[in-house]
């Protein structure tokens, strides 16, 4: 009997993406490939900010702690579910699964407001240009940051703490790559209406709050950009927000897909395959589309290879 949930389960089975089992090397090698990338990718750019100091600026001290979070929360179920590809057992301890879902929540939740507080850089930026330095002080930077992870703890906390009133009797085979909740919520012998009101109130505040703020900034964007006069002003005023709303649109549009819902909504394999852009893909192309475009960010790079001496 796991500790202090009174459950019967003290082991669940993961099923993993699929059954078949001459997938399962195949998507080893193409997840694995993945997460390389995004290890790489997000630790590289970590490494460039702290070494550039001219990269010591708002915009890539939002970058620096969304490739941080980008980095962790990616390898929070990556490596297992890389595991259970090549593993005949694919068991994760009740207390792993607690682990798991904690920590996956807290950094996807981190993601949502950083990705906000990028959007606001932006929309100060390039509406209040003169003002930048002052309104995104240090100060405030770390603010936003702080009040991003303080909205992180305290959702994981709701999500984890209702999961742990829950019972789970004979059935222990989680339909799913990783602990995520609704797969959870389908398992349980117990009535799961409290924590489908705290998914969707949490979610939903976590969801529409950030959503609203980045669409009331980014039409103060536009509407700014609309009033700029010189064509090449404008054209950079826009690629400096094309690839934040592309990541922003697919990030959000899975999470709303994945828990705006009641869990019996859906099959779980369309919420696997959903699960997939906000877990592997958007970590992963969030270094390209954030800085291989970008020409600051090229810069410090052939600078950092250049100064390296071997």
């Amino acid at each position: 009997m796991a500790p202090g949930n009174g459950s019967f389960v003290t082991q669940f089975i993961l099923m993993g993406l699929t059954n078949q089992p001459d997938l399962q090397l195949p998507l080893f090698f193409l997840f694995l490939g993945m997460y390389i990338v995004t290890v790489i990718g997000n630790l590289g750019l970590i490494i460039l900010i702290l070494l550039n100091s001219h990269l010591h600026t708002p915009m890539y001290f939002f970058l620096f702690n969304l490739s941080f979070i980008d980095l962790c929360y990616s390898s929070v179920f990556t490596p297992k579910m890389l595991i259970n590809f090549i593993s005949k057992k694919n068991i994760i301890s009740y207390m792993g699964r607690m682990t798991q879902l904690y920590f996956f929540c807290f950094f996807v939740i981190s993601e949502i407001y950083v990705l906000t507080s990028m959007a606001y850089d932006r929309y100060v930026a390039i509406c209040n240009p003169l003002l930048y330095n002052v309104v995104m002080s240090p100060k405030v930077c770390s603010t936003l940051m702080l009040g991003s992870y303080l909205m992180a703890f305290s959702g994981a906390m709701a999500h984890t703490g209702c999961m742990l009133r829950l019972t789970f009797c004979d059935v222990n085979t989680i339909n799913h790559y990783f602990c995520d909740i609704h797969p959870l919520l389908q398992l349980s012998c117990t009535s799961t209406y409290v924590n489908e009101l705290v998914v969707f109130t949490v979610v939903g505040i976590n969801i529409t709050v950030p959503s609203l703020t980045i669409f009331i900034s980014y039409g103060l964007i536009f509407s700014s950009i609309f009033h700029i006069r010189s064509t090449e002003g404008r054209s950079k005023a826009i690629s400096t927000c094309s690839s934040h709303i592309i990541a922003v649109s697919l990030f959000f549009g899975s999470c709303a897909f994945m828990y705006l819902k009641p869990s019996s909504a859906g099959s779980l394999d369309e919420q696997k395959v959903s699960s997939l852009f906000y877990t592997n893909v958007v970590a992963m192309m969030n270094p390209l589309i954030y800085s291989l475009r970008n020409k600051d960010v090229k810069t410090a790079l052939r600078k950092t290879v250049s100064g390296i001496q071997f």
